[in-house]
């Protein structure tokens, strides 16, 4: 299936992904980076499912969430009868369960379900015990337990459990999945119907505090639900897409895991909790991110686990042929090892929109920010791999000084404006510095653009960003020759990419990808800035009509394809759906977030 037959449901530790032929064809247990049970998401069935479907080849004739909740309902027209099966993931207890109710909406409808569960992404075939109506599956540290009203029936020889059972209008025929560590007695079993109610209950609360009220009400809502979803309850810490390997470019080789928490995102989320009125939330995300960074400014990395955890292996499992065989398939990200310049003035940034927006910050949070700031005096001349973790050699990346830029100024502010102590003349002299360093050398005068990396022709999208950080006001001339370069070379069908790649290229990889989503919203945030309000929402409603039946963005989008590509559902993209419905709505310097503008620049 393509990416966006997906849709998503969770319970704030992982997330599984159903396709809209009913199978569950992709869930990480016990948390979002734990080892696949199902992977038929780059493999296919043999990799591990769990379809729950009529008998024969239908096709479902809808799928929608439950109102503002990720409860999940897929329905089967036929001329037999109707049936729908609901799919969600109750707020974790005791163990991780998977519930699927099929519901008897009309006439009879015989049904089918089919369980593979395969452990380490496809590689471990579990032992299985059963009597009919009970499964039992245990492998190394995993066990499973599938509880039903329906028999059961095991294929011994295809390893899988199967059963079929007809439902009439009216009936409900519940199947839970409970998972827990092999050596921990089984959990209690939940009731699955009691179990449902409070799950829409959970959401349905949840999203009652939302305060945006726009006319992108639905949208903004499913964007902060699907943020919801990706964050690991325990610690706040969001993860940037829940699953592993789905490719940029069809076929292609630039296949990353995003199951873990990266840096850059951390500003954009937090200002995203704060507008819509989460502050718990917020609160929970800035306190993650003070415990993964703590430790040696040297040592800052980009990315961290779920619980904070720095160590992040990139490894690849063979057996697995790849999303249409997009190879190879990474498990971990090694990219977590590189120097991004830029992430020390995100987390600096961050650490400051919260004292704006009211959430207090300790002396513990003003010392790990005069460290970054004192190894950023030091350091920001050196060449990083930049915002897009570039594989190929270090470059002086302009957005990367940018954010240097933006930490000092950022401290300037601690200091004049929160009456933090440090050596506030020192940064003031740095800020003018560094300014003075990127207008001169990461500029381009013949054509009125600033430039992906010092002395190169060449465009990045994240340049689209300089209005936002305060780096230049919107009316800067040299803001909108920027702006104008990058609607020229780097849109393709109307759509951004993040910049120019093939064969080759700096970033040490071969071959393409789709545009990014993320960059094209950015590009909608800086035509509004630019007072280009008409053109700026037509390309804001063009991002939204690109999301699926469920109203679910991956990362990035194929427009010769006419397909999302990239990991899915990803936070970037659906952060940026309510970051834009905001600055579409003139709220850009409201209580959230200003574009203040120093002296002293050039």
């Amino acid at each position: 299936m393509r990416i966006e037959d997906y849709a998503l449901i969770g319970d704030r530790h992982t997330a599984a992904l159903v396709g809209h032929d009913g199978s569950v064809d992709w869930l990480c247990l016990p948390r979002f980076d734990s080892g696949a049970c199902f992977a038929a998401l780059l493999d296919g069935p043999r990799a591990g499912r769990w379809l729950l479907a009529p008998t024969g080849r239908q096709t479902c004739t809808g799928r929608r969430y439950r109102g503002d909740t990720l409860v999940l309902e897929t329905t089967w027209d036929s001329p037999g009868g109707c049936v729908r099966v609901v799919d969600f993931m109750p707020a974790r207890g005791e163990a991780p369960n998977v519930v699927r109710i099929v519901e008897g909406v009309r006439g009879s409808v015989e049904m089918r379900s089919e369980l593979l569960l395969r452990f380490d992404y496809g590689h471990v075939v579990p032992w299985v015990q059963y009597d009919g109506r009970q499964l039992a599956v245990i492998a190394g540290p995993d066990a499973a337990w599938l509880q039903s009203p329906v028999r059961l029936r095991h294929d011994r020889r295809r390893h899988h459990t199967a059963a079929t059972f007809t439902v009439s209008a009216g009936e409900r025929v519940p199947l839970v999945l409970t998972w827990q560590s092999s050596w921990l007695p089984r959990p209690q079993p939940i009731d699955a119907l009691e179990s449902l109610a409070g799950t829409e209950e959970m959401w349905t609360r949840w999203l009652r505090r939302c305060r945006y009220d726009g006319e992108y009400g639905e949208a903004v809502r499913r964007g902060l639900l699907t943020l919801k979803a990706l964050t690991y309850a325990p610690t706040g810490g969001i993860v940037a897409a829940p699953t592993a390997s789905l490719p940029e470019e069809l076929g292609g080789c630039r296949n990353w895991d995003y199951r873990y928490s990266w840096l850059r995102d951390a500003t954009f989320i937090l200002q995203t909790l704060m507008q819509a009125g989460y502050a718990t939330e917020a609160a929970a995300w800035r306190g993650w991110l003070l415990r993964a960074v703590a430790g040696k400014p040297a040592d800052l990395q980009i990315t961290y686990t779920v619980d904070g955890a720095r160590r992040i292996p990139e490894w690849t499992p063979g057996w697995l042929g790849g999303y249409e065989g997009s190879r190879p398939v990474r498990v971990g990200n090694a990219a977590s090892t590189q120097f991004q310049l830029d992430v020390y003035g995100e987390v600096i940034d961050c650490l400051q929109l919260g004292r704006e927006v009211g959430i207090d910050l300790d002396d513990d949070a003003w010392d790990l920010q005069l460290a970054f700031m004192d190894y950023l005096e030091g350091n920001w001349k050196e060449p990083d791999n930049g915002l897009w973790e570039m594989r190929g050699p270090r470059r002086d990346f302009v957005h990367s000084k940018i954010l240097a830029w933006v930490a000092a100024d950022r401290m300037v502010s601690a200091v004049e404006d929160y009456g933090r102590d440090g050596p506030v003349d020192r940064w003031r002299a740095l800020r003018t510095e560094i300014h003075r360093d990127v207008c001169s050398r990461g500029y381009d005068p013949d054509r009125n653009t600033f430039t992906q990396y010092y002395g190169s022709k060449d465009l990045d999208a994240a340049l689209l960003l300089i209005p936002r950080l305060g780096f230049l006001p919107p009316g800067d001339p040299r803001v909108a020759g920027t702006v104008d370069a990058i609607q020229h070379e780097l849109v393709q069908e109307g759509l951004v990419l993040r910049y120019r790649s093939g064969p080759g290229d700096m970033d040490g990889l071969s071959g393409g990808e789709g545009t990014f989503l993320a960059c094209s919203f950015w590009l909608a945030d800086a035509l509004t800035l630019l007072g280009r309000g008409r053109q700026a929402r037509q390309l804001f409603e063009r991002l939204l009509a690109l999301r699926n039946d469920v109203g679910l963005l991956s990362e990035e989008y194929d427009v010769v394809h006419h397909r999302q590509v990239g990991n899915f559902p990803q936070a970037y993209s659906h952060v940026s759906i309510v970051n834009t419905a905001y600055v579409l709505a003139g709220e850009w310097d409201s209580r959230t977030r200003r574009a203040r503008h120093h002296p002293g620049r050039s």
